[in-house]
C-alpha cells in the first residue's frame, strides 16, 4: 500500500494515469477537479472521497484559483509502482475546469 498527502497549487494537476488496483483520494483542503477519460470534469470539495476503478484513466488537481490537498491511497505492485503515467493534461483540456467553475467568465 501507498498513502500520500498531495498538495496542489492553483491550476496544478497530475498527468493522465491509471492504477492497477484502483485509487482512493480524500480531499482534506480546498477545491479541486477530476476527470475520467471520456467523461466530464467534476468538482471536488474538502471532505469528498473519490474512488478510481482499477485501470481507469483519469487525472485530478486543484481548481484554477484555489489550492487543494488530498490523501491518495493505492495498492502498489510487486515493484512498488503506484501508477502508470500517461500524457500531461493539456492547457486546453484543463481550461474546461475554468468553464465549469466560472461559467460567466
Amino acid at each position: 500500500m501507498s498513502a500520500l498527502s498531495v498538495h496542489f497549487a492553483p491550476g496544478g494537476r497530475t498527468a493522465w494515469h491509471t492504477h492497477l488496483y484502483g485509487q482512493t483520494i480524500w480531499v482534506t483542503e480546498g477545491l479541486g477537479v477530476i476527470q475520467l477519460r471520456g467523461g466530464p470534469i467534476e468538482v471536488i470539495h474538502s471532505g469528498d472521497r473519490v474512488f478510481f476503478q482499477p485501470g481507469e484513466d483519469h487525472w485530478h488537481g486543484a481548481a484554477p484559483h484555489q489550492f487543494m490537498t488530498h490523501l491518495a491511497i493505492q495498492q502498489v505492485d510487486d515493484q512498488d509502482n503506484e501508477a502508470q503515467w500517461g500524457m500531461p493534461v493539456s492547457d486546453t483540456e484543463y481550461a474546461r475546469a475554468r468553464e465549469i467553475l466560472h461559467p460567466e467568465a
